[in-house]
């Protein structure tokens, strides 16, 4: 069956990265990934293509689809919830299994993910909390497990 990883880009690759990796270490490793740009994050989104690759690659899914949805300004509001709201199927479709990570990206971009992925009844909706300040910016095998809570809210309000 198919997996969906639907997330934002961020000037902090790491951030968008270390959730993907700390849902793969809880059983979650997707067979394809959707990411989310805007002009002001393009810069990055090449290294955080290729380290997607590796880390799928490394919990054994080979060439991962990697799709890229190209904001022309960061506030096209009604793309950014299309792209968290389309990939999840209707209740009665048997499509792929969904899950959406809140952790990088600007707020009002995570608050946008959070209620679609709630509201659209995504199966997963992940933030992956650091314990601590002092962590951001490592990756997320140099950060302590004691120190990183990979939150999945559906299972919180189900």
């Amino acid at each position: 069956m198919a997996r969906l990883w639907v997330t934002t880009m961020s000037t902090h690759p790491e951030s968008v990265v270390n959730p993907l990796i700390a849902a793969c270490e809880a059983g979650y490793v997707p067979t394809e990934i959707r990411l989310l740009s805007n002009p002001s994050v393009e810069g990055y989104v090449a290294t955080v293509r290729e380290l997607f690759a590796a880390v799928t690659t490394a919990y054994g899914r080979q060439n991962t689809d990697i799709a890229i949805t190209e904001l022309e300004t960061e506030t096209d509001f009604k793309r950014i919830v299309d792209h968290f709201r389309d990939p999840i199927p209707d209740e009665d479709d048997d499509g792929p299994t969904v899950a959406v990570d809140v952790t990088p990206g600007r707020k009002f971009m995570s608050a946008i993910a959070f209620q679609a992925g709630i509201q659209f009844g995504a199966d997963h909706v992940y933030y992956l909390h650091l314990d601590s300040g002092d962590y951001f910016g490592q990756v997320y095998s140099t950060i302590p497990r004691s120190a990183t809570d990979l939150i999945d809210f559906q299972e919180l309000f189900d």
